[in-house]
């Protein structure tokens, strides 16, 4: 029988994965990689997410040889060359269908559909799955029949809609007899801008993904609620970079969940239904995506926030981006994700309306920094949260909310344990004085005075703001 291709991309899992476990119940399976480096540096993606992503695909290399399922590796540099490419490799290896599980951003929604056209039109096979949801975009809509904008209602459709169907793991294939074609080496990255993060604080592989998450339900995800905005605890699941590149199913993390809270996700333990929520929330971004193209093109979900009145600081951008702000929370944050290449998702938030309201510059530049420096860099989930931030998307804050970067740092970090961690030159002062050291001491700390007063920002972005008309 001829083979079935099976092309991965943010699914490197052998475990539940809908479209392998489909191609291998037709009969036999080859696999291949597409490598569209320009492709990915157009959309921006730095060093951190590259390098994991390409031990991901080693260590799917090895399950897959498990099976006696070869990777074949091909370079389609962008997006426009995917379906002659992928064409290509079902001709080589007599391939006479493919399988892949579909992504949601514009750019990849488009490609996939163009890959099927080609594959149509060739007189083969060609399907793409829903893998990465419970719900295909367009299933989950209002009851006028239009898709979610805000996220409360959203959840609720999802809870009461979701079924057991849904969430049940995929088969995983058993081994299959060799094949006569042979998997291929891993291809070295080109050179890349950055350097990245030490690979041991970021595992690739199912293994490291599973192992983290049993760890993180068995000794913290009941208590995720109460921890999870304190930045000196680790209270997260710090899972997000294995759901971005697949290494780790949501409906694995659900299942789990499902198994430790009595078969439930909207009630029970507080720690384990504040996590499902979250989870519903990166799911809630990939339908924001496919339903709101315009996120895709750089464009803000409000349209009237588009005539904001963003200011021209490259000091002040340079400022953020190097952890040199003067406000503590927001500098350690920063370095902490130059270092790592996470951020706690608090700080997230911090230091992404910093840049949005406090310095009143545009959104757009601190999503491209945090995409280029960001393991778990993920388009959606990263959109959605700056500009929910900005006040300029779905579920967006108000505008008039602005956070107090001292006052989150007091409440979130108490003890300054963060701060003393991150920014050395403060670790020798009192705790509570390294949430705004005094300026006589500034000098001696090599720290640098906050380069905007809260106050007077939070009316120049309120001025901003209230200088728009909602109908425009």
């Amino acid at each position: 029988m001829a083979p079935s291709l099976v092309w991965f991309r943010s699914d490197l899992r052998i475990h539940d994965n809908t479209a392998l476990t489909a191609a291998a119940r037709r009969g036999p399976v080859v696999a291949v990689f597409l490598r569209s480096t320009a492709q990915w540096r157009a959309h921006g993606h730095g060093a951190n997410k590259l390098d994991f992503w390409r031990r991901g695909v080693a260590a799917l290399s090895e399950s897959l040889a498990e099976l006696n399922i070869p990777l074949l590796h091909r370079d389609a540099e962008t997006f426009a060359t995917v379906p002659e490419t992928l064409l290509a490799v079902a001709r080589e290896v007599g391939a006479d269908a493919l399988h892949f599980n579909r992504e949601y951003p514009l750019d990849e929604a488009r490609r996939d559909a163009r890959v099927i056209e080609a594959f149509t039109a060739a007189g083969l096979a060609a399907t793409g799955h829903h893998d990465a949801v419970a719900f295909a975009p367009g299933e989950l809509l209002t009851g006028k029949g239009d898709v979610y904008g805000v996220f409360t209602p959203f959840a609720r459709a999802w809870h009461r809609q979701v079924t057991a169907e849904r969430l049940a793991l995929r088969d995983t294939p058993g081994p299959q007899a060799p094949l006569t074609i042979r998997a291929e080496p891993l291809p070295e990255l080109p050179p890349l801008e950055d350097t990245p993060v030490d690979s041991r604080q970021w595992p690739a592989g199912e293994g490291p993904a599973a192992d983290r998450l049993e760890r993180f339900l068995r000794f913290r995800g009941r208590h995720y609620a109460d921890q999870r905005d304190y930045p000196a605890i680790r209270g997260t699941s710090e899972l997000s970079p294995y759901l971005a590149l697949g290494m780790l199913s949501h409906r694995q993390c659900l299942q789990a969940v499902l198994a430790g809270n009595g078969g439930a996700l909207a009630d029970g333990d507080a720690g384990l239904t504040a996590w499902v929520g979250e989870l519903i929330w990166r799911e809630f971004y990939q339908h924001v995506a496919a339903g709101f193209p315009r996120v895709c093109r750089h464009r803000a979900f409000q349209a009237h926030t588009e005539a904001l009145p963003w200011r021209d600081d490259e000091p002040g951008f340079r400022a953020w981006c190097e952890g040199r702000t003067g406000y503590p929370i927001v500098d350690a944050a920063m370095r902490q994700l130059v270092a790592t290449g996470w951020m706690h998702n608090r700080l997230r938030m911090v230091t992404a309306m910093f840049l949005a309201k406090h310095l009143l510059i545009d959104w757009r530049r601190g999503e491209a920094f945090f995409l280029r420096h960001l393991v778990d860099g993920e388009f959606a989930a990263n959109n959605g949260g700056w500009q929910w931030a900005a006040s300029t998307g779905t579920d967006a804050a108000p505008y008039f909310r602005i956070f107090n970067p001292t006052t989150q740092s007091q409440r979130f970090d108490p003890e300054g344990r963060f701060l003393a961690e991150w920014l050395p030159e403060l670790a020798g002062l009192p705790a509570r004085a390294r949430h705004a050291p005094g300026r006589d001491l500034l000098p001696r700390l090599d720290y640098p005075a906050p380069i905007v007063e809260h106050k007077a920002a939070r009316a120049r972005a309120l001025a901003a703001f209230k200088g728009l008309s909602p109908e425009r």
